[in-house]
C-alpha cells in the first residue's frame, strides 16, 4: 500500500512516460515495459510469468516516478552486465525489501551500504554464481549507485545519467532532478535543459557560440551533445 508520505513526495509522482524514461537511461522501451509489467515466458510445462521488477509509485498511472527511474538505472546494470533471469532478480529484490521493511530499496542509500551485499548474496545463491562473479556484480552496483545523490533521509534525490555502463566514472555533466525542469535531464547546477542546447546546435549554432552563451567548456558541450544524440538515435 502506498503511504501518504509517498503520495506527497514529488519523487513518487508519475512523471515519465516509458518512452522518455527508456531514452534517458539508454534502455530499450520494450525491456523497461517488461520490468514494469512482467511478462510470460514458455516452459516445458506451459507458460510462466515473470513478476515485475519495478512497482510503479502511482498504481493508477502507467508512467514512472523519479524513484522508479532510479530503480531502473540500477537494474540496468544487473540485467545488461550480468544477464540474470528476471525471476531470480525479483526473488532477490523481494529478499532485500523484506530485510529493509521499506518499499523501493534500490532508491535508498541503505541499499548502497547494506543492500548490495544482501542482493549479491541472494542472487549468488539462486544462480550459483562464482565468487568472482559476485564481486563483479557488486562492483557494477556500487558504480551505478555512485551516480545517485541521496538526501539526509537516505532517499535518492538526483541522478547523473550514463550512456554506457562502462563509463560509470564519466564526468557528472547532466543531472535528473524531479524538482527541476519537470525532471528532464539538465546541465548540472544550471537548470538548463540538455535538449535546448541540442536544438540550438542542430539549428546550426557552433560550439563556440554556445560555449560563450552558456559559459560552458567545450568538454561539457561535447558530453551534452553526445548524450542527447546517442539517445535520440536509440529512441
Amino acid at each position: 500500500m502506498t503511504s501518504t508520505y509517498e503520495q506527497l513526495d514529488i519523487r513518487n509522482v508519475a512523471t515519465y512516460p516509458v518512452a522518455d524514461a527508456a531514452r534517458y537511461l539508454a534502455i530499450p522501451a520494450g525491456t523497461l515495459r517488461s520490468w514494469l509489467h512482467g511478462r510470460t515466458y514458455p516452459t516445458a510445462n506451459g507458460k510462466k510469468y515473470f513478476e515485475p521488477l519495478i512497482h510503479l509509485s502511482d498504481g493508477s498511472s502507467p508512467q514512472l516516478s523519479f524513484t522508479n527511474l532510479v530503480e531502473a538505472h540500477v537494474l540496468r546494470g544487473i540485467r545488461q552486465n550480468h544477464k540474470i533471469r528476471l525471476d531470480k532478480v525479483r526473488t532477490a529484490l523481494d529478499y532485500v525489501e523484506q530485510k529493509f521493511g521499506l518499499p523501493h530499496p534500490l532508491a535508498r542509500a541503505q541499499f548502497q551500504t547494506d543492500g548490495v551485499d544482501l542482493f549479491v548474496e541472494s542472487v549468488g545463491q539462486l544462480i550459483n554464481a562464482s565468487r568472482d562473479g559476485q564481486l563483479a556484480m557488486q562492483k557494477t552496483l556500487q558504480q551505478l549507485l555512485q551516480r545517485i545523490e541521496w538526501d539526509e533521509e537516505g532517499l535518492a534525490q538526483r541522478l547523473f545519467p550514463l550512456i554506457q555502463l562502462q563509463q560509470a566514472d564519466a564526468p557528472r555533466v547532466l543531472e535528473i532532478d524531479p524538482r527541476i525542469s519537470f525532471g528532464r535531464p539538465v546541465v548540472v547546477n544550471t537548470g538548463i535543459p540538455a535538449d535546448m542546447i541540442v536544438d540550438r546546435f542542430r539549428a546550426g549554432e557552433s560550439l563556440e557560440s554556445l560555449a560563450d552563451d552558456y559559459d560552458f567548456s567545450r568538454q561539457q558541450l561535447e558530453e551534452i551533445l553526445r548524450y542527447e544524440m546517442v539517445l535520440s538515435k536509440a529512441a
